[in-house]
């Protein structure tokens, strides 16, 4: 994506706001500001104030405000979004009650399932049937949806969810609720699953909408909000916000659907990384994106993040699955706990240091952060074990008080335990990297993969002060930190394409296939797609990409089968076969003989085209080794306090070496280097850390 003017990325987290500033000669500025709850526009303000005058520039000279946020996330977990209704088919009303009927702790007697998101009378029906090929079985009454805008008049109701049965295949009598709700409450929000997500299983879909009509008018507003602020401050740039694809859309868009947001900032950290892996020809990867309140996980494989359908936010069972919320939109697949800067330690019933998922944010922050904090997070620990240095942190924007992160260890783990202050640190540090260990451990295995052979990639602010330990926990013998990597999400907003995806559940069975009708509707979606990224750039080249959601009748979940342009121009029945049946023994070592095969969802991605990545394929020439100064710091592998020491990252040319233990210090973040490995520069900036054996066998 070329770029003629400077760009902003802004990342808005549960603790910072990252700002990144790149002018139109690629020269970057970058700083963190503590995210303000209230008013998160203002911290954006601020942090753009800071990179412009860091850059001699006005903000008038911005030319685009690319932006991520958690706000729509945690609207939904705390459950701070509008009054709405939900408005479906008689006799499925308790469907986002019901769930899907299975038990995700399966021999918990005592399990206890996640609230709806709307109660019972906040639920409305209407006497309607549309069958599951398309057909009316009953009509729906425009007098009786007349009669339902009254009742929700009477409600009060700011927003509605419409979910009406099968009405992904014929979307008209959600269209005419739409209508006519238009006509009677003018100044209700209103969302319609055929439009939000027009895909099979009710439940999924009822819930993604209900959640789109929950948080719809809240992100309205901060948009409105956040546009009028930028143009107070004289910019007048063109705002594009991340979605949870791992792509930009407008703010009209945005504003339309903002449940697509949901996973907007660790899309653009899986985005950063894989234009970093792209770099240096890495085909696996771990994406390893740790912040202040949060720990993202992500398998990036021949360049591209995984990608799913359906992901869950706000479970209330940590690693289980059907514990949480379904959202079923396009997605970078992750695993994301809580376990950052910010998340709070304890000791429980049982004796054990726990931490997270409860973080202590930016307000108060921890208790080193002098605010009113008084339990440990694991900053805390990280400044007990030598990791920080009081005076530098965030820049030296942030002075730490070590007297207040040891009297906090010291009254909530160390009393308890037994410990000193530098032991109750150590276990606060171990327990968080064995959570983020075990996590990783889990989302592979799940994928199918085998993380030994992987590189990490570790960005955000906390990151490179656990990569080197989480590394030798998973057994992983490199790790790169990329240049930014404090900030890195808001980068990867910088790399991210215009992109939108449309999907349509249609079913259609191999041995009953039309080609004609396959084609109509792949026309139809790419036509959708394609226009939502002309809105966001009118002459952009533009490709897409398509999928057929594919699986032997009667199974209850689908792979997806990449279509190639041949095959979407003229679609065959057995060409798509072969290309399931391809797709099914990778996955599953066989295919299942005898039975049909059925397409369920078709979907089709449109972009922009990449940027090009420049790549990194000679190692650099050999700069000596950089001793730095004498620094004491604690090695979790080595169990003790050991003789260390720091080099600034910027005193670093390419080829430069630290042997480890070391700490590696920049404004946004501190990269340790664990005993045992070695950290080498490379040409574009990157700490590349090795086992120290193996940096010797590369260097001979």
């Amino acid at each position: 994506m070329a770029a003629t003017r400077a760009r902003l990325g802004v990342d808005i987290g549960g603790t910072f706001t990252d700002v990144v500033l790149e002018t139109a000669e690629g020269v970057r500025h970058s700083t963190k500001v503590l995210t303000t709850y209230a008013a998160p526009e203002n911290a954006i303000v601020e942090g753009m104030a800071r990179v412009c005058a860091a850059a001699g520039m006005a903000p008038s000279a911005l030319g685009q405000v690319i932006h991520g946020t958690t706000l729509a996330t945690n609207a939904l977990i705390e459950r701070r979004g509008a009054r709405t209704a939900l408005v479906t088919t008689e006799g499925f009303r308790d469907v986002i009650e019901m769930r899907t009927e299975s038990r995700f702790e399966q021999y918990d007697l005592n399990l206890t399932l996640p609230e709806p998101l709307l109660p019972r009378q906040m639920r409305f029906t209407v006497a309607e049937r549309v069958t599951a090929d398309g057909s009316v079985a009953i009509p729906l009454d425009r007098r009786e949806v007349e009669a339902l805008a009254d009742r929700l008049a009477e409600a009060q109701v700011e927003s509605v969810a419409v979910g009406l049965l099968h009405s992904y295949i014929a979307p008209a009598h959600e269209r005419l609720v739409r209508e006519v709700l238009a006509e009677r409450l003018p100044d209700v929000s209103v969302s319609i699953s055929s439009e939000v997500s027009p895909q099979m299983r009710e439940y999924e879909r009822f819930n993604t909408t209900i959640a789109n009509a929950y948080i719809k008018p809240l992100m309205a507003s901060y948009l409105g909000r956040l546009e009028q602020r930028l143009a107070d401050e004289g910019c007048t740039a063109d705002v594009f916000l991340m979605h949870s694809g791992g792509g930009i859309m407008s703010v009209a868009d945005a504003a339309a659907y903002p449940v697509r947001l949901v996973e907007s900032g660790p899309a653009g950290g899986a985005v950063f990384a894989a234009h970093v892996a792209a770099r240096h020809g890495l085909d696996r990867v771990l994406s390893f994106d740790m912040g202040g309140t949060t720990a993202k996980i992500c398998l990036i494989r021949d360049g591209a993040p995984k990608t799913a359908r359906v992901f869950e936010v706000a479970r209330s069972y940590r690693f289980k699955k059907g514990s949480g919320m379904p959202i079923s939109i396009p997605v970078i697949d992750m695993v994301e706990i809580g376990a950052g800067g910010g998340s709070l330690a304890s000791v429980d019933a049982m004796g054990r240091i726990q931490v997270g998922p409860e973080s202590a944010g930016s307000e108060p922050g921890p208790a080193c952060y002098g605010r009113g904090g008084e339990r440990p997070a694991v900053t805390d620990a990280d400044l007990m074990l030598g990791k920080l240095d009081p005076a530098n942190f965030a820049g030296g924007s942030i002075l730490l008080h070590p007297e207040r992160s040891a009297a906090a260890l010291h009254a909530q783990v160390g009393e308890r335990l037994g410990m000193d202050t530098e032991a109750a640190a150590y276990g606060v540090a171990e327990v968080v990297d064995e959570t983020m260990a075990n996590a990783a451990r889990v989302h592979a295995v799940e994928n199918g993969e085998d993380l030994s052979g992987y590189t990490m990639i570790a960005f955000g602010g906390a990151a490179p002060l656990h990569a080197g330990r989480l590394a030798q926990k998973l057994g992983i013998s490199r790790v790169l930190v990329p240049p930014g990597a404090g900030v890195g999400s808001a980068i990867g907003f910088l790399r991210a394409p215009f992109s939108f995806e449309a999907t349509r559940s249609v079913y259609m069975r191999m041995n009953a296939f039309d080609p004609g009708a396959a084609k109509a509707l792949l026309a139809e979606l790419t036509e959708e797609a394609t226009g939502f990224v002309r809105s966001c750039d009118a002459t952009a080249d533009v490709g897409a990409e398509v999928k057929l959601f594919m699986r032997y009748v009667g199974q209850g979940w689908e792979i997806p089968v990449a279509l190639p342009p041949e095959l979407v121009a003229a679609p065959d029945a057995g060409a798509i076969l072969a290309l399931f049946e391809a797709d099914y023994a990778r996955l599953f070592s066989r295919i299942v003989e005898g039975l049909d095969v059925e397409v369920t969802v078709w979907a089709v991605n449109a972009a922009t085209a990449p940027e090009p990545v420049e790549r990194v394929d000679q190692p650099p020439a050999a700069a000596g080794r950089v001793e730095g100064k004498a620094r004491t710091l604690f090695d979790a592998g080595l169990g003790q306090a050991a003789d260390a020491r720091e080099v600034a990252r910027d005193a670093m040319a390419p080829g430069a070496q630290v042997s480890g233990p070391a700490a590696v210090v920049e404004a946004e973040t501190t990269v340790i280097v664990p005993a045992g490995y070695d950290v080498l520069c490379q040409p574009d900036g990157c700490l590349d850390l090795v086992v120290a054996h193996e940096a010797k066998e590369d260097a001979a």
